[in-house]
């Protein structure tokens, strides 16, 4: 077999659903099986899956094992000559997975390989590359030389920003949410490392990948990355775990430093999580307090597709009282100039594109998202088949 595609769900079975179906037309030509390892979730997530897709190998955990030991479950049991992770708050241009498998069958020293990741609004996630977080790498990020000097080869180093977006190069972080993996590199470098619940094991996997002998590099084709709705950013376990992770990589390869270079970084760390919790505490209290009570601007609603799927989107809104419009278009039609406007002259906070993905492709959603443009504009979708509206912030049924 080609390829094994391991995904691992936790209460987002909507997204892991637009995931999984943008995957059906992605992995069209390849010898490829998907593997969903659901967590232990909450929401329904393994009835809704066994009912809808039944090619799928679903992989149901009664504890939530965290994100690494979740994927080594899958790839021990796979033995396909390359293994995607993938995480389940995205979607997938059309051609990025065959293109991705077509580039290491053409790089035989690749042994993992990331893509270009777009956030939610079209703009390109800066994690799509990034160098390893050595104590002065990781020092530049954490003081704010990386962002003011994002072009430096040597301060910008955590993003390796001064890198160009638009064509294949060799990286030394491949992110988790897509990282397609040779069965060769896994075998000598290891799996995931267990001792990250969540997040840093990527970071991990990429260094020893390298540490191996073999390159990890950075593929300009597409995919969308909701970025992190399958955990609540809001929470002090969140907050524990993400700057736990970062320790941990840091005392398993760099604590052999003397204290003069490790202090540093550690007290930034801590400096970090510190401020975190208490921002996080600061907004609270405010609501709490009430202070945060009064409701902004209501979002603006903007459905694109067939007359069919513009009907069901007018019910669900006037079901659901939302601010929205229609316009309806197909990709070689779309004229983003003509789009209405709310007819009720009220401020807009932001605006939702939402495609209907029975006219419009993944690429062709891709594409028009990442146009420059002024104002907040987010992608959305719609099947007409669930009948559900996915925004990055929101479901709708």
């Amino acid at each position: 077999m080609k390829l094994t595609v391991v995904i691992v769900n936790y209460n987002v079975k909507y997204y892991l659903e637009q995931c999984l179906l943008s995957l059906d037309k992605a992995l069209e030509g390849l010898d490829a099986r998907v593997v969903v390892v659901d967590n232990h979730s909450r929401d329904g997530s393994v009835d809704y899956l066994r009912r809808r897709f039944r090619r799928i190998e679903l992989v149901s955990s009664n504890h939530n094992l965290g994100f690494a030991r979740a994927n080594n479950i899958a790839i021990r049991n796979s033995r396909s000559e390359y293994v995607l992770l993938l995480n389940p708050d995205t979607f997938v241009a059309e051609d990025t997975i065959r293109r991705a498998v077509a580039f290491m069958d053409s790089h035989p020293r690749a042994g993992a390989l990331g893509v270009r990741m777009h956030n939610a609004d079209g703009t390109v996630a800066m994690e799509s590359r990034r160098g390893l977080p050595t104590p002065l790498v990781a020092f530049y990020k954490m003081c704010g030389l990386c962002a003011r000097f994002p072009r430096s080869p040597i301060f910008g180093r955590y993003y390796m920003s001064y890198l160009p977006w638009d064509s294949p190069q060799p990286i030394e972080v491949v992110s988790g949410a897509f990282c397609l993996l040779r069965r060769a590199a896994i075998d000598q470098a290891g799996l995931l490392d267990e001792d990250f619940f969540m997040y840093g094991e990527d970071i991990d996997l990429s260094y020893r990948i390298i540490r191996k002998g073999w390159q990890n590099w950075y593929l300009p084709e597409p995919i969308v990355h909701y970025k992190g709705e399958s955990t609540v950013k809001s929470s002090y376990r969140y907050v524990h775990v993400f700057y736990q992770a970062m320790l941990i990589f840091f005392r398993k390869h760099y604590g052999h430093l003397s204290l003069c270079m490790s202090l540093p970084v550690k007290l930034a760390i801590y400096a970090r999580a510190a401020a975190a919790l208490i921002t996080m505490q600061g907004q609270r209290m405010r609501r709490f307090l009430g202070v945060s009570s009064r409701r902004g601007p209501e979002p603006f609603y903007i459905f694109i597709g067939s007359s069919l799927m513009l009907r069901r989107c007018r019910n669900i809104a006037r079901q659901k009282g939302l601010r929205a419009a229609v316009c309806e278009a197909a990709p070689d039609s779309f004229d983003e100039a003509s789009l209405p406007a709310p007819s009720d002259g009220q401020p807009v906070d932001v605006v939702y594109y939402v495609f209907d993905t029975g006219i419009f492709s993944y690429t062709s959603i891709i594409n028009i998202m990442a146009r420059p443009r002024a104002g907040r504009v987010r992608t959305g979708t719609f099947y007409s088949r669930t009948r559900i509206i996915i925004t990055p912030e929101e479901i709708i049924t």
